[in-house]
């Protein structure tokens, strides 16, 4: 379907003093700021629940564990820069992967006292409740081909149980999407070791030139933002994928750019091809990769990185007190980056 018309010492992940690009209204917002007490207010009020309310860490929304006596849950606060459409085609989607496929560890939506799907608040933002999806976050776990093919499986499931969902919000413009990417020139400058701002410019140079071929490939919603942050593992067993979590970066694109973005995380430095290959393994697993998808897979995978060192740099200088948690993939992306051959031009 066609679409539509740091390492340490080695390199500064932070922008110099200079005026940055505008990357849109939601990557420069704040979260809601919406304290303890007004959030368990509402969460009592809205879905009879109390218990114990934990921040948690979120890129531009406001998110809160809540523990009770009848499990656990994460209550949300959309960006109030963001399109309510947007945070609807979120939960709409959770619900068609239930259908499609109910064993998928995702969380699912819960229904108000009233069956509604999300609140409107007085300030005009959205808030909804989702269920907690236990397990161990995958950062922490150790690397290995057994747990790089379990994030291929995983992805692919996911991309499978989106098939053929749609939304009018699907198209929304975010800059994390890969098909993005030319748009992150303005910010190479942020990337003060020149050897690797150089690669991320001839990067984006192999991309301008195979932009068209993507226009060609499987398109479809998919989830978009597979980083070690958003899966989980079993607590007993490190390499056995058993949650997904933060469907906020959901966007319609080729169906091979969510296999590149989940595998951009787990490029090995001593070995990248290699390692690309393992994720993709097991993606085969599950979905078949065209030959087309297979040539673009490593520059795609590449520009995911790319994405992350130019976008995390800009937005830790406007949040400084989010910066770790913006930050925290860079010095992966690095080395994930100089892992993977650049093509010939």
């Amino acid at each position: 379907m066609s679409p539509p018309a740091l390492l340490p010492g080695a390199f500064s992940c932070s922008l110099p003093s200079m005026h940055a690009p505008s990357l849109g209204t939601i990557l420069n917002s704040a979260p809601p700021a919406h304290d303890t007490g007004a959030s368990a207010a509402l969460l009592a009020a809205h879905w009879g629940l109390e218990g114990q309310l934990d921040r948690l860490s979120s890129e531009r929304d406001l998110n809160w564990r809540v523990s009770t006596g009848q499990g656990r849950y994460v209550l949300k606060f959309a960006n109030l820069a963001e399109d309510h459409q947007v945070t609807r085609f979120q939960n709409l989607a959770l619900i068609h992967i239930a259908a499609r496929d109910p064993a998928l560890p995702v969380p699912r939506v819960v229904p108000t006292l009233t069956g509604e799907t999300e609140v409107t608040l007085p300030d005009g933002g959205l808030m909804r409740l989702l269920t907690y999806v236990e397990g161990v976050p995958m950062h922490l776990a150790p690397a290995s081909p057994d747990l790089r093919r379990g994030v291929g499986r995983m992805a692919a499931g996911l991309t499978r149980a989106l098939e053929g969902f749609s939304h009018p919000a699907a198209d929304h413009v975010l800059q994390w999407d890969i098909k993005q990417a030319t748009s992150l020139r303005p910010l190479l400058p942020a990337i003060t070791d020149a050897d690797l701002r150089g690669l991320c410019a001839a990067w984006l140079d192999w991309f301008d030139r195979v932009r068209p071929d993507l226009d060609a490939l499987p398109w479809q919603v998919v989830h978009a933002d597979l980083n070690p942050h958003n899966m989980l593992t079993e607590k007993d067993d490190p390499a056995q994928v058993s949650g997904v979590l933060d469907f906020g970066d959901m966007v319609r694109t080729p169906r091979i750019c969510d296999l590149a973005v989940a595998a951009a995380y787990h490029i090995a430095p001593e070995n990248g091809p290699e390692s690309l290959d393992q994720v993709a393994a097991g993606w085969s697993e599950i979905l078949p990769i065209l030959a087309d998808e297979a040539r673009l897979l490593p520059g795609l995978t590449a520009i995911r990185m790319v994405t992350t060192l130019s976008l995390a740099s800009h937005r830790a200088t406007l949040w400084p007190e989010n910066a770790a948690y913006i930050l925290r993939n860079c010095a992966s992306a690095t080395a994930g980056l100089r892992a993977l051959p650049l093509p010939c031009l």
